[in-house]
């Protein structure tokens, strides 16, 4: 036997190193490009991208939970009442300026820039800055809202 008829078992080359994982070729069954076919891929479930959906602002949902008082204007009381009543919260829901619907509401607050041209007194209600003044000013009289 001389050396150029020995023949070799393996040859040199190489053998081209793709897909990996699998006996299934060049992409091992992934498709071509994509996300899907990438390695180390994690797709985002789809509950997630409707958990993203919702509203995110803050209480979105939910009442407030404190008791709002029931508001009643200068302007109001003016043309409904006569001069020298004393206005109390069940006097206001005779009247209909306070909602009987309104029961749960313990309280009424008295808004308003507007001049009372009648003299009234209040009883346990609560005002603004302005409604006090000018209430004051037509000669009524404010009783403080008794604290529990």
């Amino acid at each position: 036997m001389q050396l150029h008829q020995i023949s070799k078992n393996k040859s040199n080359k190489i053998s081209k190193r793709v897909g990996r994982g699998g006996k299934r070729g060049t992409f091992s069954g992934r498709g071509v490009k994509g996300q899907k076919s990438r390695s180390g891929r994690k797709l985002r479930p789809e509950w997630r991208d409707a958990l993203k959906s919702l509203p995110k602002k803050r209480g979105y949902k939910f009442k407030s939970k404190q008791i709002k008082p029931a508001i009643v204007s200068l302007k109001s009381l003016n043309r409904v009442f006569n001069g020298g009543e004393i206005i109390t919260l069940d006097l206001l829901r005779q009247k209909g300026l306070v909602p009987k619907s309104a029961n749960r509401r313990a309280s009424v607050k008295i808004l308003g820039s507007q001049g009372l041209i009648k003299k009234l007194d209040f009883k346990g209600m609560a005002f603004s800055a302005s409604a006090k003044n000018a209430i004051i000013k037509a000669g009524g009289t404010i009783e403080a809202k008794k604290r529990k």
